[in-house]
């Protein structure tokens, strides 16, 4: 559960994994990768190819146009396993490096017993709260009743004692929230570095009326096309649009089927992050 205390319990092959991808993200050729996500393709019978020099540019740009645009609105979706699906919604700073949001678990509820009840469990909510994280970990916090306002605008009244704070796993939300923290970058990637690591175009998509580049971006160190279970590619998928705006990015990770999924829509500039609780660790 979100709320739980994680311990290093990881094995640690997962938590290297882990601890790769995140440095892969924060450099300067961090932008790419692969993964499953179904969405409308305006031209799905292209196969796809390495990206060319124009579209090397636009996704050099596209953490830069991030960074500047913030504070940025975010939709995190993480499938922890067993039907548990945790979905934080909230307000990322890049110029500042922290973040705030509310979070909610859903997952099944209740088993199926007798014949009248007979069926899968239904669906529900299992947990929820408001959400902090910055470079170095999370914090979480019940939601005030009956408070209606931005989670950024409650969380700037919770006190420093009302926060349960811990450092980052390699749980499948704590990697999403991490990854995301790291995206946004004052200065573009290298687009010669990124088309010679291997970045790729997949194909052209449609999301909420707007056309968007879907980018397969530079492999990990030493990984070749074809090779391993992961076909060699990154766990990273990018859609960039015509002006280097970043829209989505997936994250695969080994043994789930559903990658962890970030929309960003648009900024938010009402939004003023709480300077405190950042004491996480």
């Amino acid at each position: 559960m979100v709320q739980k205390r994680k311990t290093d319990g990881r094995t640690p092959r997962r938590a290297l994994w882990l601890r790769t991808l995140i440095a892969i993200t924060a450099c300067g050729a961090a932008v790419g990768g692969v993964a499953a996500y179904r969405s409308y393709s305006d031209d799905s019978t292209t196969a796809e190819r390495p990206v060319t020099t124009e579209e090397a540019s636009r996704l050099a740009l596209s953490r830069l146009n991030l960074y500047q645009a913030s504070p940025v609105a975010v939709t995190l979706t993480a499938t922890e396993g067993g039907g548990v699906v945790v979905r934080v919604k909230g307000v990322v700073d890049y110029r500042a490096h922290r973040a705030v949001g509310s979070y909610q678990v859903t997952g099944s509820t209740g088993t199926s017993g007798s014949p009248a009840t007979s069926g899968p469990p239904a669906a529900g909510q299992l947990d929820h709260g408001l959400i902090v994280w910055d470079t170095g970990g999370l914090g979480l916090a019940p939601a005030p009743a009956g408070d209606g306002k931005q989670p950024w605008q409650q969380a700037e009244h919770i006190p420093r004692s009302g926060w349960s704070s811990r450092s980052y796993t390699a749980d499948p939300l704590d990697a999403g929230l991490q990854l995301l923290i790291g995206l946004g970058a004052d200065r573009p990637d290298n687009p010669m570095l990124l088309a010679q690591s291997g970045a790729r175009w997949l194909a052209h998509d449609r999301i909420d009326g707007r056309g968007y580049d879907r980018f397969s971006g530079p492999r990990a160190q030493g990984a070749t096309p074809g090779a391993g279970s992961e076909d060699g590619r990154s766990p990273l998928t990018y859609w960039v649009d015509a002006d280097g705006g970043l829209r989505r990015v997936t994250m695969r990770m080994a043994g789930l089927g559903t990658p962890t999924t970030v929309e960003f829509t648009g900024r938010e500039g009402r939004a003023k992050l709480p300077e405190a609780p950042w004491g996480t660790g």
